[in-house]
């Protein structure tokens, strides 16, 4: 059994016995003229099937009675003209065997086949409110079946959102998953590592973020996983900063924050480095409160621990750190509690700590415990992965010290739950001060 095999396998387990799920794959994307954006697939429909093709449909049809669970894979016929041009399709057969599914038919087929599987289903499955095209075709293929009410047929009379039964699955990434967000982590790293080595002032931050993408694919990587930040100077306080078009001058900080992705899985990486390999005093004292802050956050990581208290451990070394370094001013902030209860490191920290990480950069499942009361922080899992990113950003203020000025840091890690704590998958990335400036003495 094929690890999508499997995930189909405990994805009908959790249906009502003899309902539909339908899986839809993204469409492809024009981008100007005759011209399409690169493809990529549906995250949770490769999840699902392992399918990279446009124009694919999965079906799951869960075990009722004597009736055995099926999956039905619809895609793309053989076309020997269109492969000269767009290169190789498995079509119905091929693709039925290659990816385990019970039977397969023509994308084409999909309008007529789909009323026969929903004919008696007590329920169908699938992501409710989420396309409108899809929402659109359930309709009518719904509309369908009602029509052969006279024979006998009945269509399903309830409607689960499929999404809240995947994402969880997900959330927990099983031993083939974590090797390879292991490798798309190291990658990213050497990307970074490549960037500081690079570096030098009066570069362009293209030219900087041209060595993360050839470290990319240089090691197989097939895309970044988001579009890469490299912010220098002034810009590292803008925290979605993109244009990447600024000349780096004697004395910036460069804060990079890029990750490539590997067969379907993200890495998602942040360092901040001195264009010309020196720390000032003032950025030496900003980073190592910065890379304090992410040690706190990262000792709070182990299984049974609540996801909140990752950023909870980070905020508190942070409002410390503001104290002591003047950011706020100590006459008016009699305590870190105080800070934190008035949110005034807000001024200076205003995201948060980390984010799951999988297939998507921002991946899914819920922060939150919706089954219990209140609604609290889920505890950790082993098997679940997270980034960890505390920052600082100082924008020019009255009563901020000068020598702040126009720094932002951010330290961003991959890191996966384990059985008795954690390990961090970016680890290859240089992080303290004397690792970074060594690696930039040796390059210079």
């Amino acid at each position: 059994m094929t690890p999508y095999s499997a995930r189909r396998a405990r994805l009908l387990a959790q249906m009502e016995p003899g309902g539909v799920a339908v899986i839809a794959t993204a469409p492809e994307v024009a981008r100007n003229g005759d011209s399409d954006y690169p493809y990529r697939h549906d995250s949770s429909f490769h999840y699902l099937t392992g399918f990279g093709e446009p124009e694919a449909v999965a079906v799951l049809v869960a075990a009722r009675g004597d009736a055995p669970a099926l999956s039905v894979l619809f895609c793309r016929e053989k076309n020997a003209e269109r492969e000269i041009w767009e290169g190789h399709r498995h079509g119905p057969e091929a693709a039925r065997a290659a990816f385990g599914f019970d039977a397969s038919f023509p994308i084409a087929a999909l309008d007529t086949e789909i009323v026969k599987l929903l004919g008696n289903a007590p329920a169908v499955y699938y992501a409710l409110g989420r396309d409108a095209k899809l929402d659109a075709r359930m309709q009518g293929w719904l509309g369908a079946v009602r029509a052969q009410s006279r024979g006998g047929v009945t269509a399903p009379a309830t409607a689960h959102d499929l999404p809240t039964l995947i994402d969880e699955m997900r959330l927990i990434k099983d031993a083939g998953e974590q090797a390879i967000m292991l490798r798309a982590a190291t990658i990213s790293a050497q990307a970074h590592a490549r960037a500081m080595r690079a570096s030098r002032p009066g570069m362009h931050e293209y030219e900087i973020e041209a060595e993360l993408l050839y470290e990319f694919r240089l090691n197989g990587a097939q895309a970044p996983a988001y579009t890469t930040i490299v912010a220098a100077g002034a810009n590292a306080c803008v925290l979605h900063y993109v244009a990447n078009n600024a000349q780096t001058r004697d004395g910036d900080l460069v804060l990079i924050d890029a990750g490539c992705e590997l067969d379907g899985y993200a890495s998602d990486v942040t360092r901040t480095y001195p264009v010309n390999g020196r720390f000032s005093a003032p950025q030496r004292a900003l980073y190592e409160l910065v890379l304090a802050a992410q040690a706190a956050a990262l000792q709070a990581i182990r299984p049974g621990q609540p996801y909140q208290s990752v950023h909870d451990a980070a905020v508190r070394v942070l409002a410390q750190g503001m104290l002591d370094l003047g950011l706020l001013d100590k006459a008016q902030h009699a305590s870190v509690d105080e800070v934190i209860s008035s949110k005034a490191y807000l001024r200076f920290y205003m995201h948060g700590t980390g984010h799951w990480l999988g297939m998507d950069v921002h991946d899914v499942g819920l922060y939150r415990d919706v089954r219990t009361a209140g609604k609290p922080s889920r505890p950790l899992q082993p098997g679940m992965v997270l980034t960890v990113e505390p920052g600082i950003y100082v924008r020019p203020a009255e009563g901020v010290p000068e020598q702040y000025w126009n720094i932002g840091i951010r330290i961003e890690d991959d890191v996966l739950v384990t059985g008795d704590g954690y390990t961090i998958l970016s680890a290859a990335a240089p992080k303290t001060v004397d690792e970074i400036e060594q690696l930039m003495r040796q390059a210079a």
